[in-house]
């Protein structure tokens, strides 16, 4: 049975009326047209459907839409402000950490949480917080270098 669910979307209140068991992931996608977050194995194997679910990091392919209702989500689209990249993404952008590019939204929305969670966190640290990331291309030296750079970054931020 269709319910409304009432949650905020890259800091805009929706509602979708659906099938609360519905995945957080296939709503974004189909309903809101925010493709930015992908389908990788439909398991949370892969994270490539990361998202910030009130802060927290979580795979949306695993997350029922039911689960966010008056909860905050961030989506890889809605992590910049305005034309003003995220740290996580400029990070990214400037070492090049992408090859194919498919599974980087999960790895910035993964890296973004930790930073949020703890801001004084190490490279290393969040480098094995994302041992859950796969990366079929293997750019794990690229993402290791985009890493370092946002932990640097986010250092001076907080200084």
């Amino acid at each position: 049975m269709d319910t409304p669910i009432n949650f905020t979307v890259n800091g805009k209140i929706r509602t979708v009326t659906t099938d609360p068991s519905r995945s957080l992931l296939e709503v974004l996608r189909e309903d809101l047209q925010l493709t930015g977050t992908k389908f990788g194995c439909g398991e949370g194997q892969c994270r490539a459907c990361t998202v910030l679910l009130n802060g927290e990091s979580v795979a949306s392919c695993l997350t029922a839409i039911g689960d966010v209702d008056q909860q905050a989500v961030v989506t890889i689209e809605g992590l910049a402000e305005g034309d003003k990249l995220h740290p996580v993404q400029a990070a990214f952008l400037a070492e090049g950490a992408f090859q194919c590019g498919y599974c980087t939204a999960g790895m910035i929305m993964g890296v973004a949480g930790i930073l949020k969670k703890n801001p004084h966190v190490s490279g290393a640290e969040i480098i094995s917080q994302l041992q859950k990331h796969l990366c079929r291309c293997g750019s794990y030296a690229k993402y290791e270098k985009g890493i370092h750079r946002a932990v640097a970054q986010n250092g001076k931020a907080h200084a």
